[in-house]
């Protein structure tokens, strides 16, 4: 959203230096437990000067981690978001770390001295204290932002929702040091409610002007409607006042972005390029992802899915399990499970209709197992049969897809890939009765943009996720 200032560097260079003292120190921690601690026997006996041999080792594998987090990203300043979207990143990041020192290790064994214990002992150690570390400074680092007035003042051209959101937005992230100024009236359409009227600074007419007074650190446009000419108008006019300019861009246009180009007998033909799901080695990987998850995950949801059982079987007479039809990959029919939230005719009359907030249908067991998103378990065995995936977009019933196929551009596209037990849209809210087109936004973005730490930064934020849990 903004320039580099100097917090942003010196936040930057402290996780520089506390990473790399952290991880000597998980470094020297996993030799005091391998050699030192009792806890584990030592065979051959324990060296001397133990701790000097192993320095060297400890200093080359926190240069590999500050290498390998540096290419990861970890160190780009403002960081915004809730800690735990960052420990996908930061896990990932660590086990690259340990399988370079066991490269490196193999590689110089006639030179460094590195026990297969304490590389495995050092990913837990390593782990434990660079995450408190990072947990640390990120706190810091609000705590600081919030100390510090506003430096960036942002001009918004625009004052329709996504105005109002990106306000919003600009206004709950302190780290990024920036105020909306006002916002320009880009046509005559009233603007959205949630903008006050004395932010409204005029119309687009008024933008050289503001420019010209040189309060304006940051412009950003937020309709992409605008028109090539227009927009490389805008564009120039904040180049000749040296002036940021950003531009929110319509979600479907950044997802066919990536232009796929073939030649066929010197005729170049353009297309979209294949989505990372394509492409067979990826889907084994998500494959593996999604069976190793699913087993995990229902040995330890076994006990809470008995538990609630109990209450399910009490709370109204039916059936523990709900058995629904719902479209998967391919829009191929599959059955879903799920813990029964409602009494068994609660559609009888109605027919099929989505849960709206504080739906009277819901037992009062049914609406604590939604907001919790228990009811959700026991899906994990679609997942382990093949029907879903971990991380998806949410299946639909079949009803509703017939519904909406014809109605919302791009529908079907979402079941290109196998539905999931929670998505991108899911964890941004976009669930129950709420916004279709918005929803399809996100589930394509996911599929245009799938990697495996996408899919575990979605799963961490998952249980925090609690908007439209109805």
């Amino acid at each position: 959203m903004r320039q580099r200032d100097t917090q942003d560097v010196m936040m930057s260079a402290a996780a520089v230096i506390c990473d790399g003292l952290f991880v000597f120190g998980g470094f020297l921690l996993a030799i005091w437990i391998r050699f030192d601690s009792g806890w584990i026997p030592v065979i051959h006996g324990r060296m001397p000067n133990l701790y000097e041999e192993y320095a060297p080792a400890g200093a080359i594998a926190a240069l590999a981690f500050l290498i390998i987090n540096k290419s990861l990203g970890l160190y780009i300043r403002p960081q915004t978001g809730a800690f735990g979207t960052k420990i996908p990143r930061l896990t990932r990041g660590i086990g690259l770390g340990i399988i370079a020192m066991t490269v490196i290790a193999f590689a110089a064994k006639n030179v460094l001295e590195i026990s297969t214990g304490v590389l495995i002992i050092s990913f837990f150690t390593i782990m434990l204290l660079v995450l408190v570390e990072r947990f640390i400074l990120f706190r810091l680092e609000i705590v600081l932002a919030k100390r510090n007035s506003a430096t960036n003042q942002v001009l918004i051209l625009g004052t329709d929702e996504t105005a109002s959101h990106l306000m919003k937005g600009i206004d709950r992230e302190p780290r990024l040091r920036s105020q909306v100024m006002g916002f320009l009236k880009v046509d005559a359409c009233p603007a959205h409610d949630e903008i006050p009227a004395e932010k409204i600074l005029g119309s687009m007419a008024d933008l050289q002007k503001h420019l010209e007074s040189g309060s304006v650190g940051q412009v950003v446009l937020t309709r992409s409607d605008l028109g090539h000419n227009r927009i490389i108008d805008i564009i120039i006019l904040c180049e000749r006042s040296m002036t940021q300019f950003n531009m929110v861009p319509d979600l479907f246009q950044v997802m066919t972005g990536s232009i796929d180009v073939q030649t066929i007998d010197d005729i170049p033909l353009l297309g979209v390029r294949h989505w990372p799901l394509d492409l067979f080695w990826n889907r084994i990987l998500k494959r593996t992802e999604d069976i190793t998850c699913a087993i995990a995950g229902l040995i330890l949801a076994a006990p809470v899915i008995a538990l609630a059982a109990i209450f399910v079987k009490r709370s109204s007479p039916g059936p523990v399990f709900y058995r629904q039809e719902r479209c998967g990959e391919a829009g191929q029919v599959f059955t879903i499970y799920k813990l029964r939230t409602m009494p068994v005719d609660s559609e009888s009359e109605s027919g099929p209709v989505w849960a709206t907030d504080g739906d009277q249908r819901r037992t009062p067991v049914g609406a604590f197992l939604r907001e919790n998103n228990i009811d959700e378990l026991p899906q994990l065995w679609n997942v382990l049969t093949g029907n879903m995936s971990l991380v998806g977009p949410r299946p639909e019933r079949p009803h509703f897809v017939e519904q909406f196929k014809d109605d919302i551009a791009r529908y079907m596209w979402r079941h290109m890939s196998k539905p999931g037990i929670t998505g991108w849209a899911q964890v941004n809210g976009l669930r129950g009765n709420t916004s279709l087109t918005e929803r399809i936004k996100y589930d394509l973005y996911y599929l245009e943009n799938w990697s495996v730490s996408f899919d575990f930064k979605i799963i961490t934020r998952t249980i925090f996720a609690r908007k439209n849990a109805y």
